[in-house]
């Protein structure tokens, strides 16, 4: 079980987390519906995703192009999309994460919901949402980055964006010295929480990001934009291949693109 979680966790919270803590590579989709708005490209694609190395997958269809073509998604049809995602996450014995919304997630019976820093306050979310779910939250400074090492009810945290983003318009890159502070607060704290490096992320700069401390990553392009199924392939193996190899000899392990 991981450090810190908070009371009352179930086998359904241990199983979690120890994926979680054996996690590597988290993917964050838009829900392809300007490929086809039936969420049948969403399902063959996180089946692709998860087969080839993702260990967590999470839902947000924000800015995409489907949103611009068909508008934003509906409370029901996010469910309907989670419910393809869900579906596909059980069949790999992976994690499915739900974006801000705790309420979506209970709903959807998610493993994890993510939160930013303008939404609902930790202490609120892990009311709603319960013990057994786990809970993060992005970190942009790192101010906001030691409040999440020792907050009781978080999980785990990003850190980021690394590089600016176009999922992230407007928002100033951290920089690889926030990934920095945060495998540093590990190395101090060993009952800090894991952290996951996020932003502008990809397989030819992700050993960057390893050799400044982190072990896990967060991704949209580097796979959503594959070409093709191998390309995704390869790319999942290049993003595994560099925090593996960096975390062989770090602490960071113990971690909106």
């Amino acid at each position: 079980m991981l450090n810190n979680v908070p009371a009352g966790g179930s086998g359904v919270r241990d199983s979690r987390g120890r994926k979680l803590a054996d996690a590597a590579l988290y993917l964050v989709t838009d829900a392809r519906r300007h490929i086809d708005p039936g969420f049948g490209e969403l399902a063959r694609f996180a089946d692709a995703a998860l087969a080839a190395g993702v260990d967590i997958i999470q839902l947000r269809d924000k800015g995409s192009a489907g949103e611009r073509e068909l508008g934003a998604m509906e409370a029901a049809e996010e469910l309907a999309a989670l419910a393809v995602l869900r579906e596909v996450a059980d069949a790999h014995g992976k994690l499915l994460a739900v974006n801000d919304r705790a309420d979506i997630a209970v709903a959807a019976r998610a493993d994890v919901l993510h939160t930013g820093q303008k939404d609902l306050p930790v202490a609120v979310a892990r009311e709603l949402i319960g013990p057994d779910m786990l809970l993060g939250k992005s970190c942009n400074t790192p101010e906001q980055v030691d409040a999440a090492c020792g907050d009781p009810d978080l999980d785990y945290f990003c850190t980021g964006p690394v590089w600016a983003t176009p999922t992230k318009p407007g928002r100033r890159a951290a920089g690889l010295d926030l990934v920095r502070h945060a495998a540093g607060r590990l190395l101090d704290d060993a009952h800090a929480h894991p952290f996951f490096a996020i932003g502008g992320i990809d397989a030819a700069n992700a050993g960057e990001v390893a050799a400044a401390g982190a072990t896990k990553l967060v991704v949209v392009r580097a796979l959503t934009a594959a070409a093709d199924d191998d390309e995704l392939r390869a790319n999942a193996a290049a993003l595994r291949k560099a925090v593996s190899s960096a975390g062989m000899g770090s602490a960071g392990m113990g971690a909106e693109a």
